[in-house]
């Protein structure tokens, strides 16, 4: 069975399914191709891809939030109407693809435009589910939307305190800062593979 990842360039939300044996690939316009780790990149604009076919187990989608999340608003009546539409559609098209899937999916983004047009289906912070992880981690804030379907399941947390605070926010500038910021917390991974693995019990 398949996983598939769209947008996602570190490959953090496939680890666990990779590890578990299933075939993963992850697309993203910035990534480098090929295999690694058991996981396959693939270099596309989603926009022109069509996944392969075959039975799938999970879609996750990390749509790009450059020109939709909350903290950037003060830039958007600058930015004008068209890099709000361009956003809003890679979004659409991702939902697409994990519907087309016909499995359980997740299209995650920041508070921000999103979440104002349509009510996400739950919110999370890393530390709501740092617990999963051995040691505990992802002792931070970072207010999250999921709008889901296809039967996911929402894992239940397995909270840290946020010690950490909203460091995401205070990191300095770098040519790595944006994806520093978009990367998926590892114990949120884990937490989702767990609750929504094919043959789960309870």
């Amino acid at each position: 069975m398949i996983y598939l990842g769209l947008f996602e360039k570190s490959g953090v939300m496939a680890r666990p399914w990779a590890d578990a044996g299933f075939r993963c690939i992850c697309v993203d316009w910035d990534c480098e191709p090929g295999t690694r780790e058991g996981i396959e990149y693939v270099s596309a604009d989603i926009r022109g891809y069509m996944p392969p076919m075959g039975e799938y187990a999970f879609a996750a989608a990390f749509s790009d939030c450059t020109h939709l999340a909350g903290s950037g608003a003060r830039w958007w009546k600058s930015k004008g109407f068209g890099p709000l539409a361009e956003g809003i559609g890679l979004f659409a098209v991702a939902e697409r693809l994990c519907k087309w899937t016909g499995a359980p999916y997740m299209l995650e983004n920041p508070v921000g435009r999103l979440s104002a047009i349509q009510k996400p289906d739950y919110y999370f912070n890393p530390c709501d589910f740092g617990g999963y992880l051995d040691p505990p981690g992802d002792a931070y804030t970072k207010k999250t939307c999921l709008w889901t379907g296809g039967g996911f399941v929402m894992p239940e947390p397995k909270p840290v305190e946020p010690t950490e605070g909203s460091k995401m926010h205070l990191l300095p500038p770098s040519a790595d800062r944006a994806d520093l910021r978009s990367m998926t917390p590892e114990g949120f991974a884990r937490a989702v593979f767990e609750a929504n693995r094919p043959g789960r019990i309870g």
